[in-house]
């Protein structure tokens, strides 16, 4: 349930959905994501410029030239968008993963903090099937949920300075793709070849909120013969 909705400088909107960390609180986002989507493409209402949802928020975006805030509120305030039956779009996408030391940086540790093996860390990441909460931090970066409590853990105490492209890691009940190279403090568990952003693409981003990801063991070898299509 939409919980408030409040201004953030002059050309933003905060629509907030509570604080809980959910696959049900996140697919109330994506709905207001959609429905403000639709209403966009079919010029119901004009002015918006990007529309950006989180875990638990909408953050919208907007020309003060052809709109105020007011007009926003108001418009989402005035319609029940948690009835409104829209399309689906989602999709479940398989993602190749080595979990070959070379990449799996992190998986001693791991080890030591969860008391589990390597063999049954791979064993339940690869179990899981994830819900794409949201993409964002650089272009097409997922942030997919829920991993089994027994894999939780926190992020590292020193961040990397760098972080290899492809890279896959794990934070509390969270687990990410790094899709270019940057600095990161997650817990990285192994690689995949998989280009999920591609500029030159109609749709850069090979995911979206609200869609399924199951990660498919690759051999060392089979990664480094891997070719994107």
């Amino acid at each position: 349930m939409l919980k408030k909705i409040s201004n953030i400088g002059d050309c933003g909107i905060a629509c907030d959905f509570g604080d809980e960390v959910s696959k049900k609180t996140n697919k109330e986002v994506i709905k207001l994501f959609n429905f403000i989507q639709d209403s966009v493409n079919n010029k119901k209402i004009k002015g918006i410029l990007n529309y950006t949802p989180s875990y638990n928020k909408l953050i919208i975006n907007f020309d003060l030239e052809e709109v105020r805030s007011q007009e926003i509120i108001e418009f989402i305030q005035d319609r029940d968008f948690s009835k409104i039956i829209l399309p689906e779009h989602n999709k479940t996408v398989e993602v190749p993963i080595s979990y070959d030391e070379e990449f799996a940086l992190d998986i001693k540790r791991l080890e030591e903090k969860t008391k589990l093996s390597f063999k049954e860390i791979a064993n339940e990441h690869l179990s899981t099937d994830f819900f794409v909460y949201m993409i964002g931090f650089v272009p097409g970066q997922p942030f997919l949920g829920d991993l089994n409590k027994n894999l939780n853990h926190d992020r590292l105490d020193t961040p990397r300075v760098k972080i290899d492209k492809g890279s896959v890691g794990i934070v509390e009940k969270f687990c990410t793709i790094y899709t270019f190279e940057s600095p990161g403090g997650w817990n990285i568990i192994g690689r995949t070849p998989l280009n999920l952003f591609n500029i030159d693409n109609k749709y850069p981003s090979l995911l979206s909120p609200g869609d399924t990801v199951k990660f498919k063991f690759l051999t060392k070898k089979e990664f480094l013969s891997f070719k994107n299509e």
